[in-house]
């Protein structure tokens, strides 16, 4: 990928990403105000809202997003899979869009009843959304967090990484083999900030399926 444009994917996938996280802070914007605005008729508006936020935005946003961060990956010297950063926002982005696209189907549901006008009890509308206000909150942090990944680009090779540059040294100069092994080779552990943000993933992405087998939005 050249210079120019290496720049114009970069400025597309940043424009998309905040586009992304702005989009779902919207929604956390319609979801407080229904919640705290006892009117019916706003609460039916806001979920009619909600649904074509997400599938008109939010959704086509985290498409691109993903996308245009394997564009970014592939055709860049970062890669893909060699470096810890780009590995867990690859996978936190897979999972974030996954979970998206599997609970729209909810949100849906829940504005087809908010626009049946022949449904006067709203009190199902009103209780779902603090599944709603979770969902958009646990999601919008960890947007934040593929952010600040990009953003930081903490330091870390995987395995993969490392073999990769061990090999690239071998075949540059065979002269630089001594004096580039010892740094491969020192940083074989895995980084305390992956095991922190791996963890926090894990726990995450159990809440999700929590919610989803336990709760209302597995059964819509």
């Amino acid at each position: 990928m050249t210079r120019h444009l290496r720049r114009l994917a970069l400025t597309a996938h940043i424009s998309i990403a905040v586009g992304w996280i702005g989009a779902v802070a919207a929604y956390l914007v319609l979801v407080v105000a229904a919640m705290t605005i006892q009117g019916s008729q706003t609460l039916r508006a806001a979920w009619i809202a909600m649904e074509l936020i997400g599938w008109y935005l939010i959704v086509p946003l985290a498409v691109a997003s993903l996308l245009s961060g394997l564009v970014m990956s592939l055709g860049t010297p970062w890669g893909l899979f060699r470096h810890y950063w780009t590995l867990i926002s690859l996978l936190l982005t897979i999972i974030a869009t996954t979970v998206l696209l599997q609970h729209m189907q909810t949100v849906s549901f829940f504005a087809r009843v908010a626009a049946d006008a022949s449904r006067p009890d709203v009190a199902g509308l009103r209780g779902a959304l603090r599944g709603e206000l979770l969902h958009a909150g646990v999601g919008l942090l960890v947007l934040l967090v593929i952010d600040a990944l990009n953003v930081c680009k903490p330091k870390g090779m995987t395995a993969y990484g490392r073999r990769r540059a061990s090999e690239a040294s071998l075949v540059s100069s065979s002269t630089d083999v001594g004096r580039y092994a010892p740094s491969v080779t020192s940083a074989t552990g895995t980084p305390r900030w992956v095991r922190v943000v791996g963890l926090h993933a894990v726990g995450v992405a159990a809440l999700f399926v929590i919610m989803h087998l336990f709760g209302g939005g597995g059964r819509h």
